[in-house]
């Protein structure tokens, strides 16, 4: 019987951001979303260091392995560092966000943004759920890379406005990840390019997705969104590929 590779990497579309107290990993092929705690996170840097799995226990490989954050390879293959991220004071649920009236948008706008939810959704829908994140991903990359100049902040934000209202009338689950993802998309039309993140804050560890102009800014976003660390973003400059 032939004994497993010892030998791992991990691939190109797993993030990891190093919090301090607690490092993030995040698939972006699968979803699927790992918090490893000091002494885990520990092992996760000495084996991106060496790129083999001898100095990490069984049961800790085979979760990696089997979630798809880790890959068996031939002979070892290093990988970066866990990004250092922000770290905040934990908010025990008191984080709070503005509400409001929204403004009114054209009726062209508001039926472009329909469009562009309902391509979303069916995105979403179309297929397996252990793929959603990289089809979603995948068609964000294809429509920015049509887009000829960049948003203004103006742009950006009237773009999310008009999805946030087109949201209210949604039929299904209409929140960060699918609100951002139509915003980018219904610039695209325009040929008007954002930059879509997904990011992470710690305590408690949580996920958001936001649209931001080419200078940094999130547009139609409450402050607390700058506490997250993009792990993955999409468009404008700051484009990486997967």
């Amino acid at each position: 019987m032939i004994e497993p590779s010892r030998s791992a990497t991990a691939p190109a579309h797993v993030r990891a951001l190093d919090f301090g107290h607690v490092t993030v990993l995040v698939n972006y092929r699968n979803g699927h979303v790992q918090c490893l705690l000091s002494a885990a996170a520990a092992l996760w840097r000495d084996t991106a260091a060496t790129g083999r799995l001898d100095v990490m226990p069984s049961v800790l490989a085979t979760r990696l392995l089997t979630t798809g954050l880790l890959v068996r390879t031939l002979t070892p293959i290093p990988w970066p560092a866990p990004l250092i991220a922000k770290g905040s004071s934990a908010s025990w649920g008191s984080a709070e966000h503005p509400a409001g009236a929204l403004r009114p948008s054209p009726t062209r706008t508001t039926t472009a943004a329909v469009a562009a939810l309902a391509t979303v959704l069916a995105i979403k829908r179309l297929g397996t759920p252990s793929t959603t994140m990289h089809r979603l991903t995948t068609a964000l990359r294809r429509a920015v890379s049509t887009c000829r100049q960049p948003a203004t902040h103006d742009q950006a934000q009237a773009a999310v406005l008009a999805v946030r209202r087109a949201g209210w009338y949604s039929p299904a689950r209409t929140a960060c990840l699918e609100e951002s993802a139509a915003a980018v998309l219904l610039l695209a039309t325009r040929r008007l390019s954002a930059t879509w993140c997904h990011g992470v804050a710690p305590d408690p560890v949580r996920l958001h997705a936001w649209v931001q102009t080419d200078n940094g800014v999130p547009a139609a976003e409450p402050p607390s969104t700058l506490a997250y660390t993009a792990a993955l973003t999409i468009g404008a400059r700051h484009q990486h590929h997967l």
